[in-house]
């Protein structure tokens, strides 16, 4: 049985089931009930979700959280900060001999989000706060399932609904993403 958890905000809180699906036979895959949250919240839980048991394969993401704003120009995690978080995340889960993959953030529609909701999100910076992650991953050598870029080439406005969470053809393209680069990780255990 190859044990697969899924890290991530409420993006992956929607594919995550679909994802158990499409893996079926020979995959436990599962992940936390809540919502990642930012990267500081995924290193804080980061013992309780996926260091403390049996784990292959970890897909973690977080990023739509940390450049959220509270307020104007204030995101709740600094990008030089995410970096870190990232790395610190990337490097305790490799410690633990598991497969890890990193998922890019997805796009969001600026103005549908920020007309409804009390803090702000754009789209500038979810490319900012993936391309820093981006060299982390890389440094480290940690395979990139591009989950901005799946949604992007099918169309940030068909597949997002309320201006960051995804309808149900964008979850299912999403879901089909995570499960192949879980199956070709799986290939590579011994």
């Amino acid at each position: 049985m190859t044990h697969v958890i899924l890290i991530g905000d409420s993006i992956r809180m929607a594919y995550q089931p679909l994802v158990a699906e499409q893996l079926g036979d020979g995959f436990n895959a599962g992940g936390p009930e809540e919502n990642g949250g930012t990267s500081a919240n995924v290193l804080a839980h980061l013992e309780a979700w996926a260091l403390s048991q049996p784990v292959d394969i970890v897909h973690v993401n977080c990023g739509l959280h940390d450049l959220a704003q509270d307020a104007p120009g204030r995101p709740r995690v600094e990008v030089s900060q995410y970096v870190r978080n990232v790395e610190n995340i990337l490097l305790q889960l490799a410690s633990t001999g598991a497969r890890v993959i990193w998922g890019t953030t997805t796009p969001v529609l600026d103005d549908l989000h920020n007309s409804r909701k009390p803090f702000q999100r754009y789209h500038t910076d979810v490319c900012r706060y993936n391309e820093a992650a981006l060299h982390v991953v890389s440094r480290l050598r940690v395979p990139v399932n591009d989950l901005y870029s799946i949604i992007f080439k099918n169309g940030v406005e068909e597949s997002v609904y309320d201006g960051v969470h995804m309808k149900p053809t964008a979850n299912a393209l999403l879901a089909n993403a995570v499960t192949n680069s879980v199956r070709k990780q799986a290939n590579h255990l011994e």
